[in-house]
């Protein structure tokens, strides 16, 4: 079992920068590809950011392109997600999710994942 922990979140104004991050649970050895989702109130989770396990590959939502950088540290188990120039449309809760993985690949889709992080809180004042 893979447990995540996540980390990070908070209230800051439009133009402000965050970094989450999310750890992966020392009890194991796997490498993963590694997502962030965000999923703000009535709303269904959205698709973020992603990064293959070595960190060769990533992907963004349109919305974040050029704003928000994803990264991430196999030595410590643990990825980033950098947010820069937040806007209040950023405003949502922010979960990290990880899949087993040795390939190139990255993933998109919520379904791809198979651990999930419990959530953080990412509000975006005007």
């Amino acid at each position: 079992q893979v447990a995540l922990s996540e980390s990070g979140g908070g209230l800051v104004p439009a133009g402000d920068s965050l970094r989450l991050s999310c750890a992966v649970s020392s009890g194991t050895s796997s490498t993963h590809a590694w997502g962030c989702f965000r999923q703000a109130p009535g709303q269904e989770r959205d698709f973020v950011a992603a990064i293959n396990w070595n960190g060769g590959a990533t992907a963004y939502a349109d919305s974040v392109k050029r704003r928000f950088t994803i990264s991430i540290d196999n030595a410590k188990k643990t990825g980033y997600l950098i947010m820069n120039s937040l806007k209040p449309e950023d405003t949502a809760v922010y979960y990290c999710a990880v899949i087993r993985a040795t390939s190139h690949q990255y993933y998109t889709r919520v379904p791809d994942y198979t651990y999930w992080g419990q959530g953080t809180q990412v509000t975006v004042s005007s």
